[in-house]
Formats: C-alpha cells, sequence, structure tokens
C-alpha cells in the first residue's frame, strides 16, 4: 500500500470506517478499500430477501472522491444482476448524482444498505441512470449465477467473499427466531437449572381475612361480558365496596369504651356541684360572722 497522508481528513476518515467494517462484521455485506488504492473499495452484497434476487450475492465499486465525506460517493455495479446496469454509475439518491441529499454523517456501510434496499423497487421508483428492468425469471438465474461470479480483481468468487452462514451455527427455531446450537452438557445443565428456576416456591400464607361477599345489582341494559358476568368497571366497584365491608369494625369500639373512660375520669376528679354550692354558703356565714363582730 501506498503511503498515506494520516493527516488529511478524508484518509483519517476512510480508514476509521475500513477498522470499523473489519471489526463489525456483517453476514448480509463485507466491504475493503483496495491495497493500492484507498478511495477504491470493492464491496460484496446478500440480493434482498423475499425477491427474485434472494440467494444472489452480488459485487460492486464504491469509489470516493478526495472530499469525502464532504461529498457522496459513486456505485457501479460488477457482477450481472438484471437491475442495474454494468460498469456504469447508478443514478441514486446517495450518490455523486444527488450531492444536494448527501450527509457527511453516512458512509460505505450507508451505501451499502442504501444499495440493497434500491433492488427490490420497481415501476417509476426503479427508474434512473443505469437502471434496468429485466423478467422476474432472469433475475432469478442471474441470481444463481451471481454465486460463482469472480471479480477480476480480486480474484476471489462472491460464494467466498460472503460465505452463507454456517447451519451448525445457527438454527432457526420453530417459532422462527434464530438460536444457537449447544453442547449435550451445556444442554443438560442449561434443563437442570432450568427446573431448579422454575420450581414454585409458595409464598408464606397470610392470616386470612373474611370479605363480605356483597351483592350489588345490575341495572337493565348494563353491559356485561360474554359469560355473563359483569363487566371490568363494575367488577371493581363490587371489589371496593367488598373491601369496604370487611373493614373490622370492632376496632371502633374499644376507642369509643376508652373515650368514655376518660370522659368519666375527668367528671370523678371535679367535686360534685352540691359540694361547691355548700362550700360557697359556708364561707358567706363565716364572712358575715366576722363583719357582726367587727362592727
Amino acid at each position: 500500500m501506498a503511503l498515506l497522508n494520516k493527516n488529511n481528513s478524508a484518509i483519517k476518515r476512510i480508514m476509521q470506517e475500513a477498522r470499523e467494517l473489519a471489526n463489525d462484521p456483517s453476514t448480509d455485506y463485507c466491504a475493503a478499500p483496495l491495497e493500492d488504492d484507498i478511495f477504491e473499495w470493492h464491496c460484496t452484497m446478500r440480493g434482498p430477501p423475499d425477491t427474485e434476487f434472494e440467494g444472489g450475492i452480488y459485487h460492486f465499486k464504491i469509489t470516493l472522491p478526495s472530499e469525502y465525506p464532504f461529498r457522496p460517493p459513486s456505485i457501479v455495479m460488477l457482477t450481472p444482476n438484471g437491475r442495474f446496469e454494468l460498469n456504469t454509475k447508478i443514478c441514486i439518491s446517495f450518490t455523486n448524482y444527488h450531492e444536494e441529499l448527501w450527509q457527511p454523517a453516512w458512509g460505505v456501510r450507508t451505501a451499502i444498505i442504501g444499495l440493497q434496499g434500491f433492488f427490490p423497487l420497481k415501476g417509476t421508483s426503479a427508474q434512473g441512470l443505469g437502471a434496468v428492468e429485466y423478467p422476474p425469471s432472469e433475475r432469478k438465474r442471474l441470481a444463481k449465477l451471481s454465486r460463482e461470479w469472480t471479480c477480476p480483481q480480486c480474484q476471489q468468487r462472491n460464494v467466498d467473499l460472503l460465505p452463507d452462514a454456517s447451519p451448525d451455527i445457527v438454527v432457526p427455531s420453530t417459532d422462527g427466531t434464530p438460536s444457537l446450537h449447544s453442547h449435550p452438557e451445556s444442554a443438560q445443565t442449561g434443563a437442570d437449572s432450568a427446573n431448579v428456576t422454575s420450581s414454585p416456591i409458595a409464598p408464606a400464607a397470610d392470616p386470612p381475612i373474611a370479605i363480605h361477599s356483597v351483592a350489588v345489582p345490575l341495572a337493565p341494559g348494563s353491559a356485561q361480558s360474554a359469560s355473563g358476568l359483569p363487566d371490568p368497571a363494575m367488577q371493581v366497584a363490587m371489589l371496593n365496596r367488598a373491601t369496604v365491608e370487611s373493614t373490622p369494625v370492632a376496632q371502633a369500639v374499644p376507642v369509643a369504651d376508652a373515650v368514655r373512660q376518660r370522659r368519666a375520669a375527668q367528671r370523678s376528679r371535679r367535686p360534685p356541684l352540691l359540694l361547691d354550692t355548700l362550700i360557697c354558703v359556708l364561707l358567706a356565714m363565716v364572712v358575715g360572722l366576722i363583719y357582726r363582730r367587727m362592727y
């Protein structure tokens, strides 16, 4: 590889994207710059699933400008596909034909995923410079042939550049989600742990609480469920009323007794009214006698 000016912003960005794609590979695509030209990338991607391109593997070239990432790349298809012309720059929204739509935050990965999304378009959405309309049968035939297609510059078949996922590693489960193969020992260990964790643990029993059942009459025409029970709102009302009815009333009795006892104690501490009157009379008589003796 030729010596690169690592202070150049475009080269720094391209090298960063190359590291990210190498460290975070995908089973749907792969890409890397050429050794002798870091601005030219060779990419390989799978055909979109559930389309006439499913099963195909397509090789194409992305050329980055010297002003990258502030200017968009150009894309040229190399593998016969029936959707885009070969060795012709493709006119789609994130290529050099539409620089006004390009965002510097986008990159090579964005271009690959975007190109994959443009493959199944049909009609006026599929028209543009570099686009072709082949019959679905021809596209399916080309998809089968594309796996063995070899890039003259990379000197590798598409199926070698982007191998199929190994069935020994990823197996679709019955519900359609992928699951990993596990060794019998780990499977047995997982089953034992599942049995341990799934064993029900009886919670501590709470003291029984008697709840009086209260029948709430339903008004004619009120909404009921298909089983004849009241609707959820009515059930909530019944539950709330049952909870109120179940509140122990006996707790109010000791409180009332305590109030009465407190009042009785206060009355017992105060002298009777008759005794007060008698004391006042005696005091008046004593005062009268003293007044007579003095005068």
